[in-house]
């Protein structure tokens, strides 16, 4: 069985194990042992509420219980900006005229941004590659928007996520050759670790302010900027389907997009339905095809799971549970849970039940 929790103690060597095999441009998840573990000591004091909510990392694994391990992370950070400068270019258009010339030019032009602080971000989305497909990646990054939904006021309204940026095989990023590295005798790949250490102010703060003019830059840079990684596109297209959209923000690093939706418009959200829990001790075949799933989740802010059970367990008011569910979610009978679709198909027997 696959389970979303929260992160724990136990989880470095795995999570050291998923941010090695992710390769390079992954700056919230270095393949650095301290950092994971300085993040892992954050999630848990954010779950065990020693610590501003403001100021929380949510982080989750994604278990498999029977193999004893997590194969799959995500993340939300309750806001951005608060104790550094969170930065941003704002991808926009600079008109010049001049009537008596008859000249109107249009130039986009990039312009150094702090719009997105005090806003919630979701990140570190990271699968490990023995488990992709099979709806593993949708319950990895739609269990988030189940949290956000239960526990709303420790978030902002407006939620967005930092898309990777495109970069070469060799960690080589076109706009960081273009751009950064002209203020910074640093590959790509250096000032990519030094922001996943959390120096991204730091190196921000010495970019020039004044506006980037995109035909000063060469084609191969303009041509990347609001594009993602090839291994980023599907976490894209996931986040397209909740109803993210690119908002005219791009990384100061490597051009990536910033998408973002208002919580209440996330379709997992809007699909969602309460029901309580009834544990029962009849067979029920888990080992259905993704679009027959939804998932299921306590309401615990602390100790906060997630699974998926074929839909046709969903009733009027409950939901029918196998026991080995029940426990893996730390629910009884009577006790509520959060229902959601998986994928499309299952949507409509959500929206039946509800």
């Amino acid at each position: 069985m696959l389970v979303i929790r929260p992160l724990q103690q136990e989880d470095l060597e795995d999570l050291y194990a998923m941010a090695q095999n992710a390769g390079k441009g992954l700056t919230t998840l270095p393949a650095d042992r301290d950092v994971l573990q300085r993040k892992i000591n954050l999630a848990q004091e954010t779950f065990n509420q020693r610590c501003a909510p403001e100021a929380g990392l949510y982080l989750f694994a994604l278990e498999d219980t029977e193999a004893g391990k997590a194969v799959g992370i995500s993340g939300i950070q309750a806001r951005v900006g608060l104790d550094e400068v969170f930065y941003n270019y704002r991808l926009s258009v600079t008109v010049n005229a001049s009537k008596e010339l008859g000249v109107h030019v249009r130039t986009p032009t990039l312009h150094l941004s702090n719009d997105m602080t005090d806003t919630s971000e979701i990140c570190s989305l990271l699968l490990s590659e023995d488990y992709h497909g099979g709806g593993n990646g949708l319950l990895l990054s739609r269990s988030r928007f189940m949290y956000l939904d239960e526990f709303r006021k420790h978030f902002s309204e407006k939620v967005f996520a930092e898309m990777r940026g495109v970069s070469d095989e060799q960690g080589l990023s076109p706009l960081w050759d273009a751009l950064g590295s002209k203020f910074f005798d640093m590959k790509f790949t250096e000032a990519d670790m030094l922001s996943g250490l959390g120096n991204k102010a730091f190196i921000a703060e010495l970019m020039p302010k004044y506006p980037i003019y995109l035909p000063m830059l060469p084609e191969s840079a303009r041509a990347v900027i609001g594009r993602v990684h090839g291994n980023t596109a599907p976490a894209l297209k996931m986040l397209q389907a909740e109803g993210f959209n690119f908002n005219g923000m791009v990384d100061i690093f490597d051009g990536g997009p910033v998408v973002e939706a208002f919580v209440h418009t996330i379709r997992t959200v809007r699909d969602s339905i309460n029901r309580y829990a009834m544990v029962s001790r009849k067979n029920v075949n888990l080992d259905v095809p993704a679009a027959e799933r939804v998932m299921v989740s306590n309401r615990s802010f602390r100790n906060f799971r997630v699974t998926t059970v074929p839909a046709g367990c969903i009733g009027i008011d409950t939901i029918s549970l196998p026991p080995s569910v029940a426990e893996a979610l730390q629910i009884e009978s009577g006790d509520p849970v959060r229902i959601a679709p998986l994928k499309d198909k299952a949507k409509t027997a959500v929206k039946a039940a509800g």
